[in-house]
């Protein structure tokens, strides 16, 4: 079995800090994914510093073999002690997920992990041991399709505390509501959004703790191929259509020259749809044995918009209504977003007169310098990309 995972994850800064004191690290080595969430002592920028400092040491050593004993001693040692209550650290959950489904958990402070499996929650097996001084839990486990497995900062379980509830969201109450959460949705950036949402509400939108949810979800690997852009030389159509067809993917075309080129070279015929859902986003098309078909450069900039919205705004239900419109953008960007684990990129390099100015060179053509940010973006997220030139 080889398995890929979804991961996603939100912030919500305590109230009136620029900065969050949550971090995430979200790693791949050959053979599996790392997720660390630290939580540093305080909030605002000292806590900022401590998270950032805890992670990225953690990530690093990780990366580099290192056992947790080393890690933890290294944390120890490493981070500045508060002067007032003479304690130096920062907390921290690590999750790692083996592609053969093998997984390692260890948390130190933080709430325990959530983990749902078959509309259940499941208790993990944890074992609990003392290194330089601090009771460090973790666990060794399996995990299978479909699986769930959420980490949190302290600040979620303490939402609500003295303003919509007495003594704040519990654990329980947290996880049944991760559960319900979970028959809702299988996208781990709609469930990391939906919980990160409820601890707000319970905040009343004024969060008294720096709060964080990273959601991991077990997934088939989903590649998906996108050709766009005709090549410079048209004898290369027949070379770029062979590559693009080749493997196994979900197979999407941006542009009305391209559609033209797969049209011709595999003798499929173009159903085009009149119906304009928005007036600013040209309609889609339909070719038998295509996930979508698409106009190029004004598609690809809402997709675009809507992957950096994503990734560097924090986004909400209205991002989400967004992003199940029916215009091309929006289609798009939902299947990059929740239904790729893997991204080809085949792109022709024959310039636009419409949209380039011959004068100018390659590289600044409006194609060109949208690939290179959807290529960015979906890196940012976590997935594997290329990007195949022609």
């Amino acid at each position: 079995m080889s398995i890929s995972i979804d991961v996603s994850y939100k912030s919500l800064n305590k109230h009136h800090e620029e900065l969050c004191g949550d971090k995430v690290e979200i790693l791949k080595t050959e053979n599996s994914n790392i997720i660390i969430l630290a939580d540093g002592m305080g909030s605002g920028v000292k806590a900022n510093i401590l998270a950032t400092l805890t992670s990225k040491i953690l990530g690093t050593m990780f990366l580099n073999g290192a056992k947790i004993d080393e890690c933890v001693e290294t944390i120890v040692k490493t981070l500045p002690v508060c002067q007032v209550r003479q304690v130096a650290y920062s907390t921290f959950s690590i999750l790692q997920i083996f592609h053969d489904g093998k997984a390692y958990l260890v948390e130190f402070d933080n709430p325990s992990c959530v983990f749902v499996r078959d509309e259940k929650l499941i208790r993990l097996p944890f074992t609990e041991r003392i290194i330089a001084d601090k009771k460090i839990r973790e666990c060794r486990f399996d995990v299978k399709l479909n699986d769930c497995l959420v980490l949190m900062s302290d600040g979620v379980i303490h939402a609500g505390v003295g303003q919509v509830l007495n003594f704040g969201w519990t654990w329980d109450h947290m996880a049944e509501y991760t559960l319900e959460s979970t028959k809702k949705t299988l996208s781990a950036s709609r469930l990391a959004s939906i919980l990160s949402k409820a601890c707000d509400d319970l905040y009343m939108q004024t969060p008294g703790d720096d709060t964080t949810i990273a959601v991991a979800r077990i997934i088939d690997r989903k590649v998906v191929h996108i050709f766009t852009g005709p090549p410079r030389r048209k004898e290369d159509d027949e070379t770029l259509m062979q590559d693009f067809m080749s493997g196994e993917a979900q197979r999407i075309v941006c542009g009305g020259t391209s559609a033209n080129i797969v049209s011709r070279v595999l003798n499929r015929e173009i159903m085009t749809s009149l119906n304009y859902i928005d007036p600013d986003i040209p309609p889609t098309a339909h070719i038998d044995g295509f996930r979508l078909v698409t106009e190029g450069v004004l598609t690809l900039n809402r997709a675009v918009s809507l992957l950096k919205k994503y990734v560097e705004e924090s986004i909400d239900e209205n991002f989400f209504m967004e992003l199940d419109k029916e215009n091309g953008g929006s289609r798009l960007a939902k299947v990059l977003i929740e239904e790729c684990t893997s991204l080809k990129m085949y792109v022709g390099k024959a310039i636009n007169v419409a949209h380039q100015n011959p004068n100018l060179p390659f590289d600044l053509s409006i194609r060109m310098h949208l690939v290179e940010q959807l290529k960015d973006y979906m890196k940012k997220m976590g997935k594997e990309v290329t990007v195949k030139y022609y």
